[in-house]
Order: C-alpha cells, then structure tokens, then sequence
C-alpha cells in the first residue's frame, strides 16, 4: 500500500510539473457566448458573455488579445487577467480580422465594409466596398483583403508608414477568380481562393501582379472548390491541401507542383502542422467527422488513427509538450494526445460545445 501510494504521489508530481501553465488554451464553447481557459491540464475559468461564438476567433499579439463573435463585435482582452478591456461593434456579421502594430483590421459581411481601428477598439474609419469582405491580412504598410461579391482583391497602403496613426489609401485592385472567399499569406504572396473558379489566385505583393493557378485532383479532375485556406499546411517545403469532395489530402510543392495525393479515411476538411513540421493532423466531416489521422510529413503516410465521441471539430498542438489538443464538439470535451507516443492521454470536461481551440504563451513564465 504505501508502495502505491508512492507512486501515485510521483505520478502526480510529474503530471503537474510537466503541465506548467505557461501555456494557456483558449476554447471557444460556441453555442454558449463563452470561452473556456484550459491550464494545466484542466478547465480553470470561462470568459463570458462573448456575444455569438458560432465562429469567434481569437488572435494574441504579444500581451493583447482580441476576439471577434460572428455578430460584427471586437473584444480587447487581458489573456493573463483575462479581463475585457475594450469592446466595438463593427457591423451585424464580421467574418475576420488582423492585428497591426498600431491598428486592428475588421472585415465585415453585413454592411460591406472593413474597419480600421486603434489597438484600444477606438474607430478610426471604415471603407465601404459594396461587397462582403473576406481574407483580410498584412504584409509590411499594406492592407488586403478580397471582395466576395465584386470578385476583387484590394491592396491598400499605410501612408504614414507606421507612425502614429494608419491612414490607407488605396495602391492597387485586382480583378481575381469568381466570388473569393478566404486567403492565406505565406512571405510575400497572397493566395485566394474562390467557390466559383477551379484554382486559386497569386498575387506577388513586391511585384504586385496576379496569377491563376489551376489546381487538379488525381486523374487530372479539376477541384471543384478550394476549401479555407485555415486549413492548408505549409511545411519547409511542402503545402498541404484538403481535397474538397474527395478522400485526399493533395501534396505540392511550395511553388504549387503535383507531388501527390494521400488517400485518406474520409473527406478531409481541415490539416494542421505540428510545430516540428513532421506531422500533420487531419479532420473530417461526415461520417468520419470524430475521426483524426496522423500524416508524417516526410514519407507522406498515415502513421496513427484516432477516433473520438462526437464531432471533432478543431485541433492545436503544444509548442512546449509533445500534446495535440482536440476540440470534441458533442461529448463536451477537449481530448489530448500524447504525440511522443501517441495514444489518448487524457480528457478535459467543462467545455460547453468546444469548436476553436487558441493557444497563448504566457511570456511570463518563460522569463
């Protein structure tokens, strides 16, 4: 008896040494306007009162933190003290947004516009563009975003280069595919992607010119449609695209030639890269949709098969712990993986309806 009393005293030494809170999770519980906080390896708090989570998403930039509800509002909050700080209605539906060095972007849907405003939630001013506005990001002075019904992408440029205030003025619009609906950045290239065009834009934004690149499934198939690009991997040296439709994950290089496809389980729907770049974890909808497979980046083979108790509708990996956290939408429960070995190492209950799963780095800690 005391032998196992030992060991269960040294098993929970270790389980809570090596789970320090300098990582904190941030859980959107959707249906229930909250957040659950996961420290430690257990539900400790919930932020409430966040408007409708459906879609939130939640971006840190250093010490800040900012959400958005689908209902067009921008909450600034503590991600320590998880203390609201300032909170500004956009529009009645908002879609996405970016944090600058001395601004916040909004693209709204309902009111086809994008707002500018200051660190503080502080309105500064909105550009009307007639269309709903999606895929908004940064690179350097410039702004961009795509316009889903004018089937653009617009660039707009800081005049004030960073200091003080932004003013943008409008550099460049591109006439892109049909009815854009999110992009991603990688460096210098903003790629597009559309509901209504088989491929996907490039706009070079040193260059500032544009290209359409077709993209095929195996047998040469055009993709009917390019899914979010949130859910693209890019390791050092390849990109990884969920096949819309079909039981594939595309393979590519980075300058978008055919490598392969992975035949996987289900229809994938969502692939992310663990911090290492060996592995990415990939999600289904449908009848695989408590399903997730393991990929190894380098030999392009499944390697692991996990299936959950419900809906799996988000995954985050550790940057500390050999830990891949999994939103579990049903069960109300977020699942944890041990990556080194790889097997369920443990469920964390009193997640109400987990989708988005957003990890902060308490800086803290790490000094």
């Amino acid at each position: 008896m005391r032998f196992l009393l030992s060991v269960l005293l040294l098993g929970g030494t270790f389980f809570s040494t090596s789970l320090s809170a300098k990582e904190k999770f941030f859980v959107v519980e959707r249906e229930n306007e909250s957040v659950a906080i996961i420290e430690d390896g257990l539900t400790k708090r919930h932020m409430e009162h966040m408007h409708n989570m459906n879609h939130g998403i939640i971006k840190f930039d250093g010490d800040d933190g900012y959400l958005i509800s689908r209902d067009g509002y921008v909450v600034k909050f503590d991600p320590k003290t998880e203390k609201v700080e300032a909170e500004y209605k956009t529009s009645k539906s908002a879609i996405g947004f970016v944090i600058g060095k001395n601004y916040v972007a909004v693209a709204n849907y309902d009111d086809k516009s994008v707002d500018i405003l200051t660190r503080d939630l502080k309105p500064i001013e909105k550009i009307k563009t007639g269309s709903k506005n999606v895929g908004i990001k940064i690179y350097k002075d410039k702004l961009i975003f795509a316009q889903m019904d004018n089937d653009k992408v617009s660039v707009y440029e800081d005049e004030n280069h960073g200091k003080g205030l932004p003013k943008f003025k409008k550099l460049k619009e591109f006439d892109v595919g049909k009815m854009p609906f999110d992009a991603m950045i990688k460096d210098n290239t903003y790629i597009v992607g559309f509901f209504l065009t088989k491929g996907f834009g490039v706009i070079d934004l040193d260059k500032m010119d544009y290209k359409l690149i077709k993209v095929t499934a195996e047998g040469n198939k055009p993709v009917l449609k390019v899914p979010h690009f949130g859910f693209w991997s890019i390791s050092d040296d390849k990109v990884f695209i969920p096949s819309v439709g079909d039981n594939k994950v595309m393979v590519y290089t980075k300058d978008f030639k055919f490598i392969k496809n992975i035949d996987m389980q289900g229809l994938p729907v969502f692939t992310s890269l663990s911090p290492d770049k060996k592995y990415i974890a990939v999600t289904f909808s449908g009848k695989d949709f408590p399903t997730i497979q393991i990929v190894d980046t380098k030999d392009l083979k499944i390697i692991q098969t996990f299936k959950f108790p419900g809906k799996v509708l988000h995954v985050r990996w550790s940057n500390e712990y050999p830990d891949l956290y999994v939103s579990v939408n049903d069960a109300n429960q977020v699942s944890v993986i041990d990556t080194k070995d790889w097997y369920l190492a443990r469920d964390i209950y009193q997640v109400k309806k987990p989708s988005g799963i957003f990890l902060y780095n308490n800086t803290e800690d790490k000094k």
